[in-house]
C-alpha cells in the first residue's frame, strides 16, 4: 500500500505533536512536607487537595507580595498582613485597602494550617475561600477576577511559574488561590522563648514563670497551648463601635446568639500584633488586660497584669521576622517593589 506524501506529513506531524505534548505535560514539581512541631496536633488543612510544592510556594509568595493583584496596583496581601507585625496590620486600627479604610484589623496569618475557619467571624470555610474575600472586596483589593486572570495569563513570568506549579494550562482562579494558600501554609511560628522552655532549651525568669502560672489559671481555657487559641467565638464584653456597627459572627450566621462574638485570636507573637481586637481599638497589651479586668471578664490585679505581660512577651518568635522564606525578595516601599514591573 502506498502512503501519500500528505499522509506521511500528517502522521509525522501528529507524532511530533504527541511527543511535544508529552514533554510539555511531564512537569515535575518538587514536593514539600509541612513538618508539625513537636507536641502540636496535626494540621486540619487538607493537603491532599493542594499538596505543597517548592514551585507552588514560590509562586504563592510572589503573588502575596504583588500589589498588581489589586485593582489599582497599590495594595498587596502583605499590605494588611505585614511581616514585621507577624503578618497582621501594624500601626493603625483598621486595615487599608484600595479605597482607604476597611472595617477590620487583619488577623495574623501564622499557623493557618491549624484553622478550620478563617476571618474574625469564621465566614471563610477554607484558606482558598479566605483569599477570595479580600480580592473581591471593594474596600480591600477590589480585583476584577477576569481582568486579573487575563493579566496573569499575559505575564510571561507568571505564566512560567504557574506552569511549573500546576502544569501548562490557562491560569485559573483555583490555581491562584491554591498558590496563595501554599505560601501561607508555610508560615509556621513555633520557636519562641516559651517553645524553648517547653523543649528544655531555656528557662523562664521569675516574672515570666509567675505570669505563666497566672495564665494557666485564668486564660488557658480560651488561649489553649500550643496554638494559644481554641478557635472558638466569644463575646468578651466588647462594645459595638457606633460607626462600624460590627456585630461580629452574627453578621455571618444571622443568629442573635452570635452577636458581638469574634474568633479567639492566637496569642503567639502577641507583642508584635498590636493594635488588638477585631477593630484595633486596643493599642497595648495593658489596655486589653485592663478591659478584661474592668469588664469583669477576668479578675486581675495590677500585679497579675504585670506578670502576665512578662509571660506574653515570651510568645514572641523573633526568628520569623528574619526568615528569608517568609520575606519578599526585595524590600517593599510604600507597597511597591522597586524595579518590579507588571506585564
Amino acid at each position: 500500500m502506498k502512503i501519500s506524501v500528505a499522509t506521511t506529513i500528517t502522521i509525522v506531524s501528529f507524532a511530533a505533536l504527541c511527543m511535544g505534548t508529552t514533554a510539555i505535560f511531564s512537569y515535575k514539581p518538587t514536593p514539600i512536607r509541612l513538618l508539625t512541631p513537636k507536641g502540636w496536633p496535626e494540621p486540619v488543612y487538607k493537603f491532599s487537595s493542594n499538596p505543597l510544592t517548592k514551585e507552588g510556594i514560590a509562586l504563592g509568595k510572589k503573588l502575596f507580595y504583588d500589589p498588581a493583584l489589586s485593582s489599582d496596583s497599590s495594595v498587596s496581601c502583605a499590605t494588611c498582613h505585614e511581616p514585621a507585625a507577624a503578618f497582621t496590620t501594624y500601626d493603625h486600627p483598621l486595615s487599608h485597602g484600595v479605597n482607604n479604610l476597611t472595617t477590620r484589623n487583619a488577623p495574623s496569618l501564622f499557623n493557618v494550617a491549624w484553622q478550620k475557619e478563617l476571618m474574625y467571624d469564621g465566614r471563610a470555610a477554607s484558606l482558598e475561600a479566605q483569599a477570595l474575600l479580600p480580592l473581591h472586596s471593594i474596600d480591600e483589593m477590589d480585583a476584577n477576577m477576569p481582568d486579573l486572570l487575563q493579566r496573569l495569563n499575559n505575564n510571561p513570568t507568571y505564566k512560567k511559574m504557574f506552569s511549573a506549579a500546576f502544569g501548562p494550562s490557562k491560569i485559573t482562579q483555583d490555581q491562584l488561590t491554591r498558590a496563595l494558600s501554599q505560601f501561607q501554609l508555610t508560615l509556621v511560628s513555633a520557636n519562641s522563648k516559651y517553645d524553648k522552655v517547653m523543649r528544655g532549651e531555656a528557662s523562664f525568669i521569675l516574672p515570666e514563670k509567675l505570669g505563666y502560672e497566672i495564665f494557666e489559671k485564668k486564660c488557658v481555657s480560651c488561649h489553649t497551648p500550643p496554638l494559644f487559641t481554641n478557635y472558638s467565638y466569644q463575646n468578651t464584653a466588647i462594645t459595638r463601635d457606633p460607626v462600624l456597627k460590627d456585630n461580629g459572627r452574627e453578621r455571618f450566621t444571622g443568629n442573635s446568639a452570635d452577636s458581638l462574638k469574634f474568633k479567639v485570636p492566637s496569642l503567639r507573637n502577641v507583642a508584635l500584633t498590636f493594635p488588638y481586637g477585631h477593630d484595633g481599638r486596643y493599642y497595648s497589651i495593658l489596655s486589653v488586660l485592663t478591659h478584661y479586668k474592668t469588664s469583669g471578664q477576668i479578675p486581675l490585679s495590677n500585679y497579675e497584669i504585670g506578670q502576665l505581660t512578662a509571660f506574653l512577651n515570651t510568645l514572641t518568635d523573633s526568628s520569623v521576622l528574619t526568615n528569608p522564606a517568609f520575606l519578599p525578595a526585595q524590600p517593599v516601599i510604600n507597597n511597591k517593589i522597586p524595579n518590579h514591573t507588571h506585564q
